[in-house]
C-alpha cells in the first residue's frame, strides 16, 4: 500500500476545487498505470445526503456531480472518440443511502468499507470537501479515514481565496433567527423581564448569534417554510399530547394489573425522517410515550425499547412517524407506507444485532412473511400525493438532496 497507489477514491462534493481535484486523482492513476504498479482505477463515491426507506436511491445533485467528474477524468486521460486511453478504471457510486450519517467517523466508515469492497487503498480528499454539508467536518473526516489501513491525502490543488462580507443577507437572517431564539429562551427561563434580565438576556444573545448562527443553521431560514412548521407543529403537540394520554392510561392499567402483563423488547426503526431536528424531534416524541423509549440513534435507525406488544402495534403502525414528518414535510410527506408495510422494524438481539423478522403484528403471534401482507394492501397502503400536494414535502421515495433542502 505505498503513497503512490494508481487504486484511488475520491470522496465528492461540490466545491471551487473539485474540479482540480479530479485532475490530479486521475494523474496520480494513470502515472501508476504507465509504470505498471498495477490495476489503476480512480473511484469518485458521494455519501449520501438522506437515508431512503425503499426502491432505488435518485439523488440527482449526486448523479449530476459524479457524471461531471467522469467527463473531467475522460479529458483528462485523453479519450479519443473510439474510447482508447490509457488503462484507468472510472467508477463512481453513492454510498451511505441506508444508514443516519452524523458525525465524521459515519462518514470515514461508509467510505472505508466501499474501499474494502473495491480494493482501494488510497483515498485523495479535495481541500473544500464537507461531508456534512457546511458544517465544518473535513479535518475530523480525514482523521477518521487515517484511523484506517487507507493512506490519506488532501490534493495539492490551489484555494481560491474567498472573500465573503461579514454581513450578508444570509449571515443577517441566521444572525436574526438565532438571537430571536436564543434571547427568548433566556427570557423564558429567567421569568421575568426585569431590566437585568433584558440586559443580559439581549447580550447572551448577541454572543450566541455572533457565535453560533454560521453552524446552527445549514441553509438560510426561510420565513416561510419556518412560519409553516410553526403552524404544524402548533397541530402536533394536541395529538403527541393525546399519543402520551393513551399510553400512560396504558401503562396505569398494566401497573395496576395483578400479573404486570409486560413484554419488553428491544427494536430498531429505521424512520422515514432525515436531518438532526426531524430525528429528534420523533425520538424525543416517542421517548414521551410511556410504554416506549428511544435508547439509541445509530447508523441503521433508531434503537427504541418497547414494554408491550400493544406498543409495539403502535410503532409499526407510524403514526408518530407520519405526524412528524407532517411537521417538516408537509401533508404530502404523512402519506406514505406504514413502518409494518415497508419493513422498517426488526427486533434486537442480546448481542445488540437487528434480526431478520419484521415487526409488524403483535408479540404472540408469529413474525409474518415479509412477502405475505397481514392485510390487503389496498386497504392498508394510505393515499398516495397527488401532483397539487405540498410542493416542499419528499415522498418516502424522494431523493436525499430534496429532503436535504426541505430540512
Amino acid at each position: 500500500m505505498a503513497a503512490g497507489s494508481p487504486r484511488i477514491l475520491v470522496p465528492v462534493g461540490e466545491s471551487s476545487t473539485f474540479r482540480n481535484t479530479v485532475a490530479y486523482a486521475v494523474r496520480e492513476a494513470r502515472s501508476g498505470a504507465e509504470a505498471g504498479d498495477g490495476t489503476a482505477a480512480v473511484h469518485f463515491v458521494s455519501p449520501a445526503r438522506g437515508r431512503i426507506t425503499d426502491g432505488d436511491l435518485s439523488d440527482d445533485a449526486a448523479v449530476d456531480l459524479l457524471d461531471r467528474a467522469v467527463v473531467w477524468a475522460r479529458e483528462d486521460l485523453d479519450y479519443d472518440e473510439d474510447g482508447d486511453g490509457p488503462d484507468v478504471a472510472i467508477e463512481t457510486a453513492v454510498v451511505g443511502a441506508d444508514r443516519y450519517l452524523f458525525s465524521p467517523s459515519d462518514y470515514a466508515d461508509v467510505m472505508v468499507e466501499y474501499a474494502e469492497e473495491f480494493n482501494l487503498d488510497r483515498v485523495v480528499v479535495d481541500p473544500e470537501f464537507q461531508p456534512g454539508g457546511n458544517a465544518p467536518m473535513l479535518l475530523p473526516f480525514e482523521r477518521e479515514l487515517a484511523r484506517s489501513v487507507l493512506t490519506v491525502e488532501e490534493a495539492p490543488v490551489e484555494r481560491r481565496t474567498a472573500r465573503v462580507p461579514l454581513v450578508s443577507r444570509v449571515t443577517l437572517s441566521k444572525g436574526v433567527v438565532t438571537f430571536g431564539a436564543t434571547y427568548a429562551f433566556y427570557l423564558l427561563i429567567a421569568g421575568s423581564l426585569s431590566l437585568f434580565n433584558l440586559a443580559t438576556g439581549a447580550l447572551t444573545a448577541l454572543l450566541a448569534a455572533a457565535a453560533f448562527s454560521s453552524i446552527t443553521f445549514v441553509t438560510s431560514p426561510s420565513p416561510r417554510r419556518t412560519g409553516l412548521r410553526i403552524a404544524r407543529m402548533l397541530l402536533f403537540v394536541p395529538y403527541l399530547v393525546w399519543e402520551i394520554t393513551k399510553a400512560n392510561l396504558s401503562i396505569a392499567y398494566i401497573i395496576l394489573h395483578p400479573s404486570l402483563p409486560i413484554d419488553p423488547e428491544m427494536q430498531r426503526f429505521r424512520a422515514a425522517v432525515w436531518g438532526g431536528l426531524p430525528v429528534t424531534t420523533l425520538g424525543n416524541s416517542i421517548t414521551l410515550t410511556p410504554g416506549t423509549l428511544t435508547v439509541d440513534v445509530g447508523r441503521d435507525g433508531l434503537d427504541i425499547h418497547t414494554l408491550t406488544g400493544d406498543s409495539r402495534e403502535d410503532l409499526a403502525a407510524g403514526g408518530l412517524e407520519r405526524a412528524v414528518r407532517f411537521v417538516f414535510y408537509g401533508r404530502s410527506g404523512a402519506r406514505i407506507p406504514t413502518p409494518a408495510e415497508r419493513g422498517s422494524i426488526t427486533a434486537v438481539d442480546d448481542a445488540g444485532d437487528a434480526e431478520s423478522i419484521i415487526v409488524g403484528a403483535a408479540p404472540e403471534t408469529a413474525a409474518p412473511d415479509p412477502e405475505t401482507p397481514t392485510e390487503d394492501p389496498a386497504d392498508a397502503r394510505p393515499e398516495e400525493a397527488t401532483p397539487d400536494a405540498d410542493p416542499e414535502a419528499p415522498s418516502a421515495d424522494a431523493s436525499p438532496d430534496a429532503r436535504e433542502e426541505v430540512d
